[in-house]
């Protein structure tokens, strides 16, 4: 039965945080790329210059997703509005967020209230990701923790192989393309992503668990989650290759630099909402 399939492979694993099958991941991937498209045509539609400044401000709005995905998975949400903090529900609370400050943003922008749209539009991200931080750090002060030293340690961790990664890159195979700051925000994400896993599973005293398909089975495999870290660069590395290439028939164009922020929305946000998990021991 279908209404069996949707309960199964999309319902129940949301309803009671169950790890994604290839079903889930495959659907939700395909939603993702789906999802780009449209905006893309959307925000051509409205004028809308998305360019490296647009995706810069919009990186509040990815550290805010996973803030919120970490307040849900304090438990201090009793009612069924949790669920919309939930992955795949989340990205659509964020995208409403975000769409809600784009469109006031033109709205202010246009009323010569600023000079452009994007200071409010950053502006109402850094302002709603405060706001949850504050949140998280008052749970961990009444309720739980504050781990300074997982903080840091993640932080390092993370801020150290992207040092690396990058060293291998311009130096070694002689990429001078990713000395740009989105290339370098995009391999730190998802390397943050890879040490707070590796940590979590491996060294945090609580040994969290991969919920992910390939990932889970690449942990299992090699006995140890640090195993996340080739895992990335075998997918970080041929697709910044193949976005330069992209970049280089086509321009910089919108769908580029959306594609790029997808990329780096699918690393970062997991990442953050795993290393502040684990400092709050949640």
């Amino acid at each position: 039965m279908i209404s069996d399939f949707i309960y199964k492979y999309y319902i129940d694993p949301i309803r009671y945080g169950e790890a994604y099958t290839i079903v889930d991941t495959l659907t939700y991937a395909a939603i993702l790329i789906v999802s780009v498209y449209l905006v893309y045509r959307w925000l051509k539609g409205t004028g809308i210059a998305i360019n490296s400044d647009f995706v810069l401000a919009t990186i509040p709005f990815v550290i805010l997703g996973g803030l919120l995905r970490v307040v849900e998975d304090t438990g201090m949400i009793g009612s069924d509005i949790k669920f919309l903090l939930i992955t795949p529900l989340i990205f659509f609370t964020i995208f409403g967020f975000t769409i809600l400050s784009l469109v006031t943003a033109r709205i202010l922008e246009r009323a010569e209230v600023f000079s452009s749209f994007l200071i409010p539009y950053r502006m109402a991200g850094v302002l709603l990701s405060i706001i949850a931080a504050g949140l998280l750090v008052w749970w961990g002060i009444t309720e739980t923790q504050l781990d300074f030293v997982v903080f840091f340690t993640i932080l390092a961790m993370a801020t150290v192989t992207t040092a690396l990664t990058y060293a291998a890159l311009r130096y070694l195979l002689k990429w001078e393309y990713v000395k740009n700051p989105l290339y370098i925000l995009l391999i730190f994400g998802h390397l943050l992503d890879a040490s707070a896993t590796s940590y979590g599973i491996d060294i945090h005293p609580i040994r969290y668990v991969e919920q992910h398909v390939v990932g889970g089975a690449l942990i299992d495999w090699a006995g140890t989650a640090f195993a996340m870290y080739p895992l990335k660069l075998a997918v970080l590395i041929p697709g910044i290759y193949i976005l330069e290439m992209y970049r280089r028939e086509n321009g910089e164009s919108g769908l580029w630099y959306l594609l790029l922020l997808a990329m780096i929305v699918v690393g970062m946000a997991p990442g953050l909402r795993g290393m502040m998990r684990m400092v709050l021991h949640v």
